[in-house]
Formats: C-alpha cells, sequence, structure tokens
C-alpha cells in the first residue's frame, strides 16, 4: 500500500466574523518533500499553518487529513508537527539555557518546567546535544538563549523541534526582522539542513522570492486566502508566471488585475540569494500582491 501524504488539504475555507480568510486551498506534501510557501502579508499563509497543526478547524466541508487521518490527537500531533515561528523566540526565558530550551521541545512546552511524574531522562539529554551538535549548534549548548543572535536562535528553536521527532517542520518567515547578513547565513544554513535531512517534510514560509533555496523544490503562492499556484519552484517563479495572468480565482497582472481578488505583480530591486550548490539565477523581481480593494 503506499504511503499516505503527509498533508493533504481538500477545499478548506476559513472565515472569521464573516471576512473569509482561506477560500477553498487544495495542497498536498508528500513525506519528504521541501514547499516553499509565498505570499504577502495578509495572503493567509500563518492562518493555513495553524489549520494544519490543529490550533484552528475549517469551515464545514473542509479536509485535513495527516498522513492519512483526519482526527488526531492534538498533542500527539504538535509534537508530530515542529512549528517554528519568528514570534516563538520572544517567548522563550532569556535565562533558560539553550540545553533546556531544545529539551523543552520533547513536552512541547514555552520554557521547561518538567513535572514530577515525566521529567528529562539521561537519554533526553543526549539526544538534545545530538539535535545541536547536527545542526552545527553544539558550542551554544551552555548559553542563555536571549544571548543568543537572531540566526543563532533560530537554529536552536529548530533543534527544539526536532527533540520530539517530528516527522514535519514548518518555518514561518524565519528570517523576519533580520539584517541581510544574518540572513543570508541563515539560509546558507537552512538549505544544508533541507539537503541533508533526509524523510523530514519542511515547509518554508515567507514573503520575499529570493528566501526559497533551491533545496525547496515545490511552492505554494497564495494571494488574498487563495492558492493562485502551485508546483515546481521553477514553475511557480517563472517570468511568465510573475507577469502574466495566471488562470484560476485571483489573477497576477504586471499592470494590474479585474476583480474584487485581483492582485498586482509589482517589480521591486534585485535581491540577492546566497550562493549555494546548484543555485539556480536569482529573479529580477520578487512576488509582492498588492491587495485591491
Amino acid at each position: 500500500m503506499p504511503e499516505p501524504p503527509a498533508l493533504e488539504v481538500s477545499q478548506v475555507s476559513y472565515t472569521v466574523d464573516g471576512t473569509r480568510l482561506l477560500d477553498s486551498v487544495q495542497w498536498t506534501i508528500d513525506q519528504g518533500d521541501r514547499w516553499g510557501m509565498l505570499g504577502s502579508n495578509g495572503a493567509g499563509k500563518t492562518t493555513l499553518l495553524r489549520l494544519l497543526c490543529g490550533y484552528l478547524w475549517p469551515d464545514p466541508g473542509g479536509q485535513i487529513r495527516r498522513r492519512g487521518e483526519q482526527l488526531v490527537d492534538l498533542r500527539q500531533l504538535r509534537r508530530s508537527i515542529g512549528w517554528v515561528t519568528s514570534t516563538l523566540a520572544g517567548r522563550i526565558p532569556p535565562r533558560e539555557s539553550v540545553l533546556d530550551t531544545v529539551l523543552s521541545g520533547r513536552y512541547a512546552q514555552i520554557g521547561l518546567t518538567p513535572v514530577q511524574w515525566e521529567r528529562p531522562s539521561r537519554d533526553d539529554r543526549s539526544r538534545a546535544h545530538d539535535c545541536l551538535r547536527q545542526l552545527g549548534c553544539e558550542d551554544l549548548t551552555a548559553r542563555s538563549f536571549g544571548t543568543l543572535s537572531q540566526g543563532e536562535q533560530q537554529k536552536v528553536l529548530i533543534a527544539r523541534a526536532r527533540m520530539a521527532e517530528p516527522w514535519a517542520i514548518l518555518l514561518d518567515e524565519p528570517c523576519a526582522g533580520t539584517d541581510p547578513g544574518a540572513r543570508e547565513r541563515f539560509l546558507v544554513w537552512l538549505q544544508s539542513l533541507a539537503e541533508n535531512a533526509d524523510g523530514l517534510t519542511l515547509i518554508h514560509v515567507t514573503h520575499h522570492v529570493e528566501e526559497i533555496m533551491p533545496a525547496f523544490d515545490k511552492t505554494l503562492a497564495l494571494s488574498r486566502g487563495r492558492v493562485v499556484r502551485a508546483g515546481p519552484t521553477a514553475d511557480v517563479l517563472a517570468p511568465s508566471c510573475k507577469s502574466s495572468t495566471v488562470s484560476g480565482s485571483t489573477s497576477f497582472t504586471a499592470t494590474g488585475g479585474t476583480g474584487p481578488s485581483a492582485g498586482r505583480v509589482t517589480a521591486c530591486p534585485p535581491a540577492s540569494r546566497p550562493a549555494t550548490r546548484n543555485s539556480p539565477p536569482t529573479s529580477s523581481s520578487w512576488l509582492q500582491a498588492d491587495a485591491r480593494s
């Protein structure tokens, strides 16, 4: 029997107070895939991640299957999918040691507060060291989380996510707020992680085209809650896709769009992508959906 997809999203919409934040999303992610998720602020990226992780539920008629299952134990699900967001770093106790931060992932906690009947074992501590070593962060073990640079914090949070041996890790704009040098170093490191994390499903969410590294060979583009394109990254980011109308319910054109769900592709100054092995040419523009009322 073939292995079921890691995540399968079928006709998923999500509405709050009469405003539809996601509209009929279809998306299938196979185990071990590396996906980029691209969209402007307000496109629905984080809402979709919250649905995948079971923090929100879709409108009636929509369905999300995780490894073939629709009904899951939410506590186990949140250990099985590591969600790393730029806002998480601000919630980690700044004086907590890096090792304890990683160990907290074993319990899906913010801050390590082990209960009496479940304390970190010697094996847990050994695994935490392994997670840091595998990501090249072992030299940070004894430092306090609050003393780390933003890039170092993101790496430690990924080690924390791996502590629970997840089958998927979702990276929600991990470069947000970083300076250009730190962003470049992190992206080169992320490329290496994606190339070497066999079997692990990775989703990298961003609104910058140049942050979708070559190892992320599939991309989903969202605009105003709708999927406008999904498939091989080379096709989704092809110049023709960014400068001409994309068929579907939502359209992008170089000069504007028609209808309430239309968007505009705006040419921006060239942005450099860190040089990595097999890097494709950097695009001369990046996709920016300007919502029009």
